[in-house]
């Protein structure tokens, strides 16, 4: 196969390519030739291939679809890109702004060619991004939107091959071009510099608040924006791009750039705008408003989930437990064991959670008054008389308090928490605190079914009790949200629970069998195809089962390498970004199908602060003292 443009001397091309091979790159060291390729392509120079038979378009795929480019430098290879063929209507594809269009008068449909990345280095990936996005004059965006791109898969799997500091310096690096000579050059700068301020306002967009805690993204912020202002007055062209950048990041000026306009006003002047950043909120502000789930124990074994701001001090959770357990606030104090198993009397303005929203040991609620002060509550009074609360209790009601808790949790999950989560790297923990929050959720309502189940004292309050929390788990379902869903089915399916024979032969038949259909759901079987079909049923927004998606990311990180031959297997980050994807489709709301709904406020406050036991060892007990073996 050979190409036939002009250009056939670029390549060196074997006549005899068969699909798979590769055809490398000798003459250059870069990309330029590539680029030059890609930019006739753009400008519509037709790509003709020899082939015996004649020009006319099969429906049949052909066969240079699996052609791969190598790059090479040094005699390394840097980069491989994989030519891909689409046919698309006429107006989709002119839209999409591939890279070469050829029109058919005949079926009104463009064939489109496109250079996908295989491998590469992170440098080459990112010079091959710039290289590819098409701005429009008019706009000063790239024509395609599609959620596949390259430049949507980079953004959100940047992290596992490249830190957001190198990422920061590349992209200082390719705006700050080498002087140019001619008007050619000058344009080609122009065009560089527009580029890269295009992709930061895509990254920025997408990372929204997940990356303001950075102290490198605020650094390079500042570094980028003041570059803009010096060579505004060489590139009044980017005056739209600096209006862009103050709305994005809130940085405002003391003059506006229409004051002092190139044409009036020396260059010096730029010098004198402003830096500010009272838009952005200071460290401890946003740390303060984020919101956690703290775990005050009561007993050994037992605890009160409560939820609280990232900045909550220890008299604000007493004074949470103490009316919660109905004794006085003075009677008590609160003791973090740490870790490696010191004792900590935190004051009544001591920071529960650290910067990093992490608490500062496990936290026991003692008695003032006892002899030895870390002594826990040994009375499980209150433990026994919570199930008539419950029983009172509406199960929409609670389905809703439910799903209004883990949506407020959801809501705030990036993407990238999901790649963090799993690559599992160095300081990845500051980057996994709202997930890390819904997945204990899970945990915990399962938890919570068993406690609520084995300390019911009565067969007839705990007949009830099961039935309430299958119509609570039917209503989480029909309010689309999976991960409470899952976590009742999966604690009313535990061992513990589950052994109560005499307490399910009492159950109604009708309610058996709603549980037989809602346990299908749950079935691991056939890669949980019966959840799959369920979900993707379901209208957006809707709350998914994290564990499930984390379990696929898994396997997709476990089954491929990250590397080939110090190259980034791109092809595996592709398939990652496309499942991490799923986040953001089910926050969006596209067509007013809010999840969210007005909940009762006794409810509500009983959501919130949850009574449960963690110790399998005594839920057993428990079950065995309700239901002894025969």
């Amino acid at each position: 196969m050979s190409w036939d443009c002009g250009l056939r001397y670029m390549f060196s091309v074997s006549p005899a390519l068969q699909p798979g091979n590769m055809c490398i790159l000798h003459d250059k060291e870069d990309l330029s030739r590539l680029e030059m390729v890609q930019r006739l392509a753009k400008d519509g120079c037709r790509f003709l291939q020899n082939h015996s038979k004649g020009p006319e378009r099969t429906s049949e795929p052909q066969s240079d679809e699996a052609v791969r480019v190598c790059l090479r430098e040094r005699g390394h290879d840097v980069l491989v890109l994989q030519r891909i063929s689409s046919e698309q209507p006429a107006l989709s594809a002119s839209a999409r702004g591939g890279g070469r269009e050829e029109e058919d008068s005949s079926n009104d449909s463009v064939v489109s060619d496109r250079y996908m990345v295989v491998s590469g280095t992170p440098e080459k990936i990112l010079e091959h991004l710039l290289n590819d996005l098409t701005l429009d004059d008019d706009q000063g965006t790239t024509q395609s939107k599609e959620s596949d791109t390259l430049l949507d898969d980079f953004l959100l799997t940047y992290p596992v091959f490249m830190s957001t500091s190198d990422l920061c310096q590349a992209l200082l690096g390719h705006y700050c071009t080498k002087r140019y000579r001619g008007k050619e050059d000058r344009k080609e700068a122009l065009e560089r510099k527009r580029k890269v301020l295009h992709l930061v306002t895509e990254w920025m967009a997408l990372c929204k608040d997940f990356l303001r805690e950075d102290e490198h993204v605020k650094l390079f912020l500042k570094t980028l924006y003041r570059y803009v202002l010096d060579e505004l007055y060489e590139h009044p062209a980017l005056e739209k791009d600096v209006r862009e950048l103050q709305k994005l990041y809130q940085l405002h000026r003391r003059h506006t750039v229409d004051e002092y306009s190139p044409q009036r006003k020396s260059k010096a002047l730029f010098h004198q705008l402003s830096l500010k950043e009272n838009g952005l909120q200071s460290r401890t502000t946003q740390r303060e408003t984020k919101e956690v789930l703290c775990h005050v124990y009561i007993t050994m074994d037992s605890f009160l989930s409560m939820r609280a701001h990232g900045g909550v001090v220890a008299q604000e959770l007493l004074q949470a437990v103490a009316e919660r357990m109905d004794v006085p606030q003075g009677k008590l104090v609160l003791v973090a064991v740490t870790y490696n198993g010191g004792r900590l009397l935190l004051q009544p303005q001591d920071r529960v959670f650290s910067d990093s929203l992490r608490p500062v040991g496990r936290l026991h609620v003692c008695r003032k008054d006892l002899g030895e002060v870390l002594n826990p509550f040994t009375d499980n009074s209150e433990l026994q008389q919570r199930t008539a609360r419950m029983l009172s209790l509406n199960t929409w009601d609670v389905a809703v308090a439910l799903t209004n808790f883990d949506w407020t949790i959801f809501d705030s999950i990036h993407e990238q928490e999901l790649v963090y989560f799993t690559f599992s790297r160095q300081g990845s923990s500051n980057h996994t605190v709202a997930l890390e929050l819904l997945l204990q959720r899970c945990n915990e309502v399962q938890l919570w079914v068993m406690t609520e189940v084995l300390l019911c004292p009565t067969l007839c309050k705990r007949v009830q009790l099961i039935k309430k929390f299958i119509k609570i788990a039917a209503h989480c379902k029909a309010q689309r949200n999976l991960n409470c869903f899952f976590a009742i089915i999966m604690g009313l399916n535990t061992a513990a629970v589950s052994r109560l024979s005499q307490t399910w032969e009492k159950i109604p038949g009708k309610f058996k069998k709603l549980f037989s259909e809602l346990e299908t759901i749950t079935d691991p079987s056939l890669n949980h195809k019966a959840y799959r079909e369920s979900f993707k049923k379901m209208k957006a927004p809707k709350i998914p089962f994290p564990p499930l998606l984390l379990k696929d990311i898994t396997f997709i990180h476990e089954g491929n390498k990250t590397f080939h031959d110090n190259l980034v297997n791109f092809e595996k980050l592709h398939m990652i970004a496309d499942t991490v994807r799923l986040i953001r489709q089910c926050q969006k709301d596209h067509m007013g199908n809010g999840i969210t709904q007005k909940s009762s406020a006794e409810v509500r406050a009983y959501i919130d602060y949850l009574h449960i036991i963690d110790n399998q060892q005594t839920l057993f007990e428990l079950s065995h003292r309700l239901e002894p073996r025969t």
